[in-house]
């Protein structure tokens, strides 16, 4: 089974073009069986300053106190979740929302306690129940809320949510659905780039501003035992003409065996 998790940001949900739909029509019929993760920061923060809370970070995390979970698994499990996926039964597919914890889908450990509160790193995926989704052809749509050790909901980065059902499932490649094609030099788009050459250019200064973090976060996620990582616009297509259209990332390991061919 071919799979590809495709993460879509919280920030370009309401940005997502037909094009993007379309992509995943196409990856379908390439024998493709896509599974979503996404996020939700932007409608989150709008309901905890409802709340009047004020979002707190730290290492690019967000606190997550008791009150702030139970926001945050409101917001995503019932609001951004269910938009993903009518978005995506409008456009034809068949799709099924999941939290996270259910079905011990995601489980985690705590990252710390004493400074995240209910944050959570993803230590197993259960790929058999994704796996049986995705036989019965449904898209399965996946909040990044984690079981905890003792049947806490913790509160998951959801790139990382996305990188670990990545290797869970041995997909092809992981997607970071952003509002930009990809990592750009010269004005020109870069295909492919192992993990040194996408340092360097971090390095260089190339890579910078938003586009640092996102590239930071691809490599973080290839070092988990993704395949092939790619960031990839969700306004204009992602894939057409059995090609991927991004920026990927790939491992020195991987790229010398595709060299060696």
């Amino acid at each position: 089974m071919k799979v590809i998790v495709i993460k879509c940001g919280g920030s370009i949900l309401n940005s997502l073009s037909e094009d993007f739909f379309l992509s995943i029509d196409r990856l379908k019929n390439s024998g493709f069986h896509p599974v979503l993760v996404h996020g939700g920061g932007p409608d989150i923060n709008e309901t905890l300053d409802l709340y009047k809370i004020k979002p707190e970070f730290k290492d690019g995390l967000r606190k997550t106190t008791e009150e702030v979970m139970h926001i945050v698994e409101l917001v995503l499990s019932g609001k951004t979740n269910r938009k993903l996926v009518n978005l995506l039964e409008h456009a034809g597919h068949k799709a099924l929302g999941l939290n996270g914890s259910d079905c011990s889908l995601l489980q985690a450990a705590f990252v710390n306690w004493e400074t995240l509160g209910f944050v959570g790193k993803v230590e197993s995926v259960n790929k058999n129940l994704l796996e049986s989704i995705l036989e019965i052809g449904c898209i399965p749509v996946i909040t990044p809320i984690a079981s905890g050790p003792h049947g806490q909901k913790l509160n998951v980065n959801a790139d990382m949510a996305a990188g670990a059902v990545a290797s869970a499932l041995h997909a092809e490649m992981c997607v970071f659905v952003t509002d930009v094609d990809g990592v750009l030099k010269d004005g020109n788009l870069i295909q492919e780039l192992t993990v040194q050459e996408a340092i360097k250019l971090i390095e260089e200064g190339t890579v910078y501003g938003g586009m640092k973090p996102k590239v930071e976060t691809a490599l973080s996620v290839l070092s988990q035992g993704a395949k092939r990582v790619m960031i990839a616009s969700g306004k204009n297509k992602f894939y057409d003409n059995n090609s991927f259209i991004g920026t990927a990332f790939v491992s020195e390991n991987l790229y010398m065996k595709g060299a060696a061919k």
